[in-house]
């Protein structure tokens, strides 16, 4: 019997993120995947037009009827929409301790439309502290949680230190915009793991959503953080050189 995984993201109409994305990572990985939405959104692969956020309470209610009946390996955190969203996670973290739970800390779309507001990212930080197996943020994300820019590898090493010393969370940030390189970093809290890779000319929709749903696969295939990281990279970096051109802005994963 396949194991179920639950994403808890936002809706993206192109299935080029979110949601709909995690559900084909995990079914790609050989795992059930069950979505539980946040926010729905109005956008194509050009921008962001719309967000209309999920009430606390029916995400709570989509969650609890869930868990009510069908038993998890494992949450996937994305997208949240808006602030009154951040009640809801915590609820839902703090009734999964132990198991794998990846947090993709979506703030901002490449477009540069606001996906959680921007004074209510350290009170979504403070709910995360301690209860997440791993944090994925990218190199603007980053800079957003440690209040510095991330410009090379010794700022990537410092801000994953204060991560894990300010909310004691294990992360991969994501340093595919690095100039010149694409280089990702995971810390565990005591050991620091640089993965090179050549970086890839082009653009490309729900990267972010595709290697931290892919994470929880791994780990709830039982790989530790490091080895699930490795992997998920690896996948990653091959359905990006996949994409393709599907609308008129950016390319989209469409082959897993």
């Amino acid at each position: 019997m396949k194991k179920t995984l639950i994403s808890v993201a936002g809706y993206d109409p192109t299935s080029g993120a979110g949601n709909s994305l995690d559900l084909r990572v995990f079914h790609s990985l050989g795992f059930y995947g069950i979505g539980i939405l946040t926010s729905i959104t109005v956008q194509n692969t050009q921008k962001i037009n719309k967000i209309k956020c999920l009430s606390h309470d029916f995400i709570l209610d989509q969650y609890r009827t869930v868990r009510d009946d069908i038993e998890f390996s494992g949450i996937k955190i994305g997208m949240l929409g808006c602030k009154e969203t951040i009640t809801a996670i915590d609820k839902i973290l703090s009734q999964n301790k132990g198991k794998p739970i990846v947090v993709d800390p979506v703030f901002k779309s490449s477009s540069g439309t606001w996906l959680l507001e921007d004074d209510s990212i350290s009170d979504y930080l403070s709910v995360l502290k301690g209860k997440a197996s791993i944090l994925t943020p990218n190199l603007e994300e980053t800079a957003l949680i440690c209040g510095k820019k991330i410009s090379d590898k010794q700022d990537m090493e410092a801000a994953a230190k204060n991560i894990f010393q300010t909310y004691h969370i294990p992360c991969l940030i994501k340093g595919g915009h690095l100039s010149g390189q694409a280089i990702d970093l995971f810390y565990s809290g005591h050991e620091y793991h640089f993965m090179e890779r050549t970086k890839l000319n082009k653009t490309v929709h729900g990267t972010g959503c595709f290697l931290s749903s892919s994470i929880l696969c791994y780990l709830a295939n039982g790989e530790n953080l490091l080895q699930a990281c490795k992997l998920a990279t690896q996948l990653t970096h091959q359905a990006i050189q996949k994409a393709i051109p599907l609308g008129k802005g950016q390319s989209i994963i469409a082959d897993i």
